[in-house]
């Protein structure tokens, strides 16, 4: 969280982060980007391993994938918007490698395992802090989530093919972004497998061309088929997959004290509501106490209403995808057709809402809990909806 913040007021943090983008044949100006972003300037003191990485340290290593970056044709034609979001992904691609880093005192080599994921929820609360759109922030951070995936895609370790990653990233950000920023951060840098890496990435931005996935989603029969893809279905993406019925269930996602309750109320009126709040009332539990006995009441409900077909909402944070995960697999389990809403208030008000509630989370817990926050995306659900305060 202290790595994350910065010290202007949401709109004008926004506009100072739009800023750092330098006009055409301007230089970056680096130290104005650690003054807004304190958590750059620790990126000058994270080594690297040399073998991928013998330029040197983080920071240099960012400043070269920037200038990559702004040498790049796609990146020139783009619009201001695309080019700060692909700026700003570039600057933040490596921002939790500090947190990361792991050296092992045998060998000496350097690793930072999981700085991609890491990376993506440090920098969700730092754009959203600044008042970044949404759209625009989970643009961004999407990116940085997944930056390494095309030196990869041709040998992942999951074992899933190319199309599969092609079509399946195409529903969540721009590919031509991703493999824009990808390619800027392969040139970054020295190392022995740069031109192999570039031309898998190359590679890639055909194969992402010939589907149809480079800067639109890869078209589908329907979003239940495409949904069943994503979900690992081996079928042909052009033929409708035949939806048995079920349950229609809105599954809320957001912090506490985000407004979730209040939706409910005024947009799914008179529909049941399996709620983890509910059940640890019910079980006279306070917040964090017995958490599985929670979770057992809980998926109880949820059961019972998906037997009978029965449309209902799922009130929880549901704020990491492991969180999503363990919910949406029980839904689709029962045939249900899912729609997940996002809500978000900023954190000042976050923080004011949760001391007039009464509850036994407090604002500290609260805070605690950012660091699990991950926005869902497009390929979780049949429907995802980001709610902002008015």
């Amino acid at each position: 969280m202290k790595n994350s913040t910065h010290h202007t007021t949401a709109k004008d943090g926004y506009l100072a982060l739009q800023s750092l983008l330098p006009g055409n044949g301007d230089p970056l100006d680096w130290s104005r980007c650690c003054q807004l972003i304190p958590a750059l300037a620790r990126l000058e003191a994270t080594p690297q391993d040399p073998v991928h990485h013998a330029e040197g340290n983080v920071g240099l290593h960012t400043r070269m994938v920037i200038h990559s970056l702004r040498q790049s044709p796609y990146f020139a034609q783009a619009a201001f918007e695309r080019q700060w979001v692909m700026f700003m992904a570039a600057l933040l691609h490596d921002i939790a490698k500090p947190d990361t880093t792991v050296i092992d005192p045998i060998s000496g080599r350097i690793s930072q395992p999981g700085h991609s994921r890491r990376g993506c929820v440090d920098a969700r609360l730092l754009l959203w802090q600044a008042g970044v759109p949404v759209a625009l922030r989970e643009a961004i951070c999407r990116i940085i989530a997944v930056h390494q995936v095309p030196f990869f895609v041709f040998d992942n370790r999951k074992g899933q093919a190319p199309e599969y990653t092609a079509r399946k990233l195409s529903w969540e950000l721009c590919v031509a972004e991703l493999v824009t920023v990808a390619r800027a951060d392969m040139q970054g840098r020295i190392c022995a497998t740069q031109s192999q890496h570039l031309q898998d990435i190359d590679l890639f931005e055909v194969l992402a061309r010939d589907e149809g996935a480079w800067e639109a989603p890869r078209q589908f029969a329907d979003r239940h088929t495409a949904l069943a893809y994503f979900r690992g279905a081996e079928l042909f993406p052009d033929a409708a997959l035949f939806q048995r019925p079920g349950s229609r269930v809105t599954v809320m996602c957001g912090l506490p004290a985000s407004g979730k309750n209040t939706w409910v109320s005024q947009h799914r009126p008179g529909l049941p509501v399996v709620s983890f709040d509910d059940a640890r009332e019910d079980l006279g539990l306070s917040h964090g106490k017995n958490e599985g006995m929670v979770a057992h009441r809980t998926h109880d409900d949820a059961r019972h209403w998906l037997r009978q077909k029965q449309d209902f909402v799922w009130n929880a944070t549901h704020l990491s995808q492991q969180m999503r995960s363990k919910t949406l697999e029980l839904l689709y389990a029962y045939d249900a057709q899912v729609e997940i809403v996002h809500l978000e208030q900023p954190l000042p008000e976050l923080l004011r809402r949760n001391q007039q509630r009464d509850t036994t989370l407090s604002n500290a817990k609260l805070l605690k809990m950012l660091t699990r926050w991950e926005a869902p995306l497009p390929t979780e659900a049949h429907e995802v909806v980001f709610w902002e305060s008015e």
